[in-house]
């Protein structure tokens, strides 16, 4: 799985004590306990305010996210390359070979009328795409299930970008984790599950997935609530490119001199 895992703040946060902060390798770990179980029976409300339950999903592969309509950094960027990802396997695939549901977890803020105006305004018109808004007091059993965790801070929520991949059994198999990600990273699983054949068990270990969930470009300003370029990665970047060239010429020229002598 070419998978690149991020959370919404870096895997070492401002130190601002008041500032509630997500354990990424608690997260990971529970993110892949969840793998093998077996996805709740439970009704949510599609964008319509009719009641849906997740069993009725199964029969089909499906793919599963959480994601809340009042991020205006993260959450959205995330659904909207995923979307770009979704019509990439449903060109492949076609519309009837899966389906896909985002779940509104800040209730009662996600309510189904919200949710049905972020998938509007973001162009997120998938015929397999479905958003479903869950009761308040039901979050609490869908996240642990489909082992999503999350802290509410003071710009919003912390939490892994995941997307959990279900079998037409109902049973969860693999975690997808990235803000970009591509038909690919979606298609050969899916293509695998719809074929009848069993994705194999990931064996990396957690040390591994935690070091691809640094968010290694940008920084959170609990100031500001937003995000920032950290160019001081680019800045070591360069500094080791430069100490690289700095060694390779200076043994260059160690050889040039003792070749001449």
């Amino acid at each position: 799985m070419a998978d690149t895992a991020i959370s919404s703040r870096p895997l070492n946060p401002a130190s601002d004590q008041n500032i509630t902060v997500l354990d990424q390798k608690v997260a990971l770990a529970a993110s892949q306990a969840a793998i093998g179980q077996q996805m709740p029976d439970v009704a949510l409300l599609d964008r319509k305010g009719s009641p849906v339950r997740l069993h009725d999903f199964k029969g089909k592969p499906l793919l599963v996210s959480f994601m809340y309509t009042g991020c205006f950094q993260v959450c959205p960027t995330t659904t909207k390359n995923l979307q770009k990802a979704l019509n990439g396997a449903v060109s492949r695939l076609g519309p009837d070979a899966f389906n896909v549901i985002s779940i509104g977890f800040n209730q009662p803020s996600d309510s189904p009328q919200a949710l049905k105006s972020f998938a509007n305004q973001n162009g997120m018109n998938l015929p397999n795409w479905e958003f479903l808004s869950p009761t308040m007091a039901l979050v609490p059993e869908l996240a642990s299930a489909f082992g999503f965790r999350y802290v509410q801070t003071a710009a919003g929520f912390d939490h892994l970008n995941q997307v959990t991949l279900v079998d037409k059994y109902g049973r969860i198999v693999r975690q997808i984790y990235g803000t970009t990600f591509t038909a690919e990273m979606l298609t050969e699983p899916l293509t695998e599950l719809s074929n009848g054949k069993e994705l194999p068990p990931e064996s990396r270990p957690l040390d591994e997935l935690i070091d691809k969930v640094i968010l290694l470009c940008s920084r959170y300003d609990p100031l500001s609530g937003r995000y920032r370029v950290d160019y001081r990665i680019f800045m070591e970047a360069a500094g080791l490119v430069t100490f690289l060239l700095v060694m390779i010429w200076f043994i260059w020229g160690e050889r040039r001199r003792t070749r001449l002598g």
